[in-house]
Parts: C-alpha cells; sequence; structure tokens
C-alpha cells in the first residue's frame, strides 16, 4: 500500500476544516503569522462548518490537474511559482503530500506527481477554500511549536511523524486534536486526488480501460477457476 500515513477506515466520515484568519472577519485568509495564538486559531477554526473547508467535484479535481501539468511543463523552464501559498505553506504542502503518497518501487511522490501545484490551483480557484487550508497548516505549525518549540519545516521526520500519528485516526484522536484531524483528512483526500488524477496516478493504479482488444480470449481460466466455474 502506497499511503504512509493511516488512511482512516472506510466507515469514518471524511471532513473539511475552516477557518484560519481573515481581513477584517470575512474576505480571503491572511498570511500566517507567528504570533498567533492557540486561543485565536481555535476561535477561527470554529467560526464555520467543518463539512465547508475541503469539497470539490470531479470536474473542478480534473481542470486542476490539467493547470497542474501544464504548470509542470513549463516549469522546466523556470520554476513553479505559487498564487496562494507562500513559500513556507508551500513547502509544508509538500512535505505532508509526500508523508501521504511518498516515491516507491512502483511509481513516484506526490511532489512528483504535480500534487503541491494541483492544490494551489485547488485554492486559488474557490476562495471558500482557503481559510481552511491555511488555517489548518497553521494548527500543524502551532502544534509543532508547541511541542517542540520549533515549526513543522524544522522539526525531524520523527517529530513531524508524531504529530502526524495524533490526527490521522478520526476515532482515536483525542478531542483536543480535533481541528486538525479534520484539516488533516480532508489534506488527505484532497492528496489521493491531485495524486490519482496525474498522468503519474493513473500509471500507479495500472488502468488498462480504453485500450484496443486486437482479439479477445473471454475471461482467463484462473478467474474462472476462482468462481468455481
Amino acid at each position: 500500500m502506497r499511503v504512509k500515513v493511516p488512511a482512516s477506515p472506510p466507515s469514518e466520515p471524511r471532513t473539511g476544516v475552516p477557518a484560519r484568519e481573515r481581513a477584517a472577519g470575512s474576505g480571503a485568509a491572511k498570511r500566517p503569522g507567528s504570533n498567533l495564538t492557540r486561543r485565536q486559531l481555535l476561535r477561527l477554526l470554529g467560526s464555520a462548518p467543518l463539512a465547508a473547508g475541503f469539497t470539490w467535484t470531479d470536474a473542478e479535481a480534473a481542470q486542476a490537474q490539467k493547470r497542474a501539468e501544464a504548470a509542470r511543463t513549463a516549469a522546466s523552464k523556470a520554476a513553479f511559482k505559487p498564487k496562494f501559498f507562500t513559500a513556507r505553506e508551500y513547502a509544508m504542502v509538500g512535505i505532508l503530500a509526500n508523508l501521504i503518497l511518498p516515491k516507491d518501487a512502483r511509481s513516484g511522490s506526490a511532489t512528483d506527481a504535480g500534487v503541491p501545484e494541483f492544490m494551489d490551483f485547488m485554492m486559488v480557484d474557490q476562495p471558500n477554500r482557503q481559510t481552511a487550508m491555511r488555517g489548518g497548516l497553521a494548527w500543524i505549525d502551532l502544534e509543532c511549536q508547541d511541542r517542540f518549540d520549533k515549526r513543522f519545516l524544522e522539526c525531524t521526520d520523527a517529530e513531524r511523524t508524531a504529530v502526524l500519528d495524533d490526527i490521522a485516526w478520526p476515532q482515536r484522536a483525542k478531542p483536543e486534536y480535533s481541528a486538525g484531524v479534520a484539516f488533516f483528512n480532508s489534506f488527505r483526500d484532497l492528496t489521493a486526488s491531485g495524486f490519482w488524477s496525474s498522468k503519474m496516478g493513473v500509471e500507479d493504479l495500472q488502468y488498462i480501460g480504453n485500450t484496443m482488444v486486437p482479439e479477445w480470449k473471454g475471461c482467463p481460466p484462473e478467474a474462472l477457476k476462482k468462481l468455481g466455474l
């Protein structure tokens, strides 16, 4: 299985996390600052319904993936510059996505598939998602600061994993981690959407639909044997 960070059981609903910091109480989320306290963050995270944070349609994901692939092609000449994420946020997104879908013997990692670019386009296209994304990244940064006296990017791999292990399984998580749980589960879903809608992801699935079959030989014998036929 490719997913390094545990995927939540199928019976557990995955919801998005809302909110971060808004200008004058509304509008686009502000860029994250280092002076946001836990109390302020939790108040902002509770200012909108959790499920409203991350929702997207198949068409939206497909469109974002096309733009991400075009951006990666263009990036061969000039480095991709995110339009929504700050440089620090974009680095966090890449690390988080790769912890969820690391490179293995079968295919590349989430960043190899262009997932961070995909997410940036998703955020730009739908401003109502921006506060949820920015707030979730800020939550992880603040949790790392509280535990290790340093932010996520400065943490070791073991320290990052320790934080994610506490929010990867909704049914096991402590109540005080509810905001982080909601964000991470939605971020994991978005990572999966970005990866498996990419060319690399489709190849990873080894999907052979829409392929011409010159000669139909019927059901393979091993399949018939398994069915008792």
